[in-house]
C-alpha cells in the first residue's frame, strides 16, 4: 500500500498548532530548543512508521532549508 505525503494542513487550527510548537520552544536557551525539535521528530517519526513517507519529508525538509524555502 503506498501512502502519499501530506504537504497541506490537516489542522482544523493550524496556527493553534504552529503556537503550541513555538510555545513549547519558551524558556529554553538554544541547545534545550533543538533537543525538543530532534526529540519531536523522532516521536513523530516513529509514529509514522513508514520508511518511504519519511525519506520524502526529509527531502522536502532539507530542500526547504538548503534553498531557503
Amino acid at each position: 500500500m503506498t501512502v502519499a505525503l501530506s504537504t497541506q494542513s490537516n489542522f482544523a487550527d493550524p496556527d493553534a498548532a504552529y503556537r503550541l510548537i513555538v510555545e513549547a520552544h519558551r524558556g529554553l536557551g538554544d541547545e534545550q530548543s533543538a533537543a525538543l525539535d530532534a526529540a519531536l521528530v523522532l516521536i513523530l517519526a516513529n509514529h509514522i512508521g513508514n520508511l518511504d513517507l519519511l525519506r520524502e519529508a526529509v527531502t522536502l525538509a532539507k530542500r526547504s532549508v538548503v534553498d531557503g524555502g
